[in-house]
């Protein structure tokens, strides 16, 4: 065959949901200045991941993301055989990743949220994110039963974790990083911008287990207010909105309060805004 006859193969929706969550964990690893998490600038409050472990991380998700899609259209509807099977999926997907970057627990958080997310556009992708609410509300009797450090810091705190946050339809994405999202953008504060805002919009009222494991109460606090104080500033487009950003940063690396829920659930905005934009839903949420 001549080589100007070569035409690509069509992507499998499969494979289009998985290369967008991939690229959603990219987008939210890349995005800078980000408060005390890992960026192009440097390791944020983290001692154990850099940049490039969390593209590694990110890539060796595709498969796992690819077969939860699979999975979903091969049983066609939420109910518990999906739960399990997307369950299992995901846990050897979180070995992978554990392989991939020796042992350090990069995205284990992002698999939850976006394996229910691609799962779920697969299924419903009129409603997505409500789709995702009924299958994190099965139970995977199948799933080990030890508590994660974020599910012992829920019960700790009674702060919402991972699951909680899922069960509920995703508010934190809906509700405030989605719609801060479109504002900014809507502002010509640019893209990354925009970006940085839907998180700070996210923090803002997050109980993030992962700041409250590693800060406390005092972490979280600080976190919420400070991302306040960014957006009442301007956002992060205005130089003073920058200048508290700064200060935020400084103040969360001093507290070794890394913001990794809202990280997570700023992937998953993106992935849910990537989805609408490229034409592979319409009007999804």
């Amino acid at each position: 065959m001549h080589a100007l006859n070569l035409q690509a193969k069509p992507l499998s929706l499969a494979e289009r949901l998985a290369d967008l969550a991939v690229d959603a964990l990219i987008d939210e690893a890349d995005l800078s200045p980000k408060p005390a998490l890992v960026d192009r600038r440097g390791n944020g409050a983290h001692t154990d991941l850099h940049l490039g472990l969390m593209h590694a991380s990110a890539l060796a998700l595709w498969p796992a993301f690819k077969e939860m899609v699979e999975a979903a259209l091969n049983i066609g509807e939420v109910g518990l055989p999906l739960r399990e099977a997307i369950g299992r999926i995901g846990r050897e997907g979180e070995q992978a990743m554990l392989a991939t970057t020796n042992g350090v627990n990069t995205h284990r958080g992002a698999i939850w949220a976006l394996g229910l997310l691609v799962t779920a556009a697969a299924l419903q992708p009129k409603f997505i994110a409500l789709c995702a609410a009924r299958l994190a509300l099965l139970d995977d009797c199948y799933a080990p039963k030890p508590l994660s450090h974020g599910a012992q810091v829920a019960q700790r705190y009674g702060a919402r974790g991972a699951r909680e946050e899922a069960q509920l339809g995703f508010p934190s994405v809906l509700q405030r990083g989605l719609p801060q999202l479109h504002k900014s953008r809507a502002n010509g504060h640019g893209e990354q911008n925009a970006r940085l805002d839907a998180l700070l919009a996210i923090m803002t009222e997050l109980a993030d287990t992962c700041v409250l494991y590693r800060a406390g109460e005092p972490g979280l606090h600080a976190m919420q207010r400070g991302a306040q104080a960014v957006l009442d500033a301007g956002g992060s487009a205005s130089l003073s909105g920058r200048r508290r950003l700064h200060e935020l940063d400084q103040q969360l690396i001093a507290l070794n309060a890394s913001p990794g829920g809202a990280a997570d659930l700023l992937a998953a905005t993106l992935l849910l805004d990537r989805i609408e934009r490229d034409g592979i839903v319409q009007g999804a949420y």
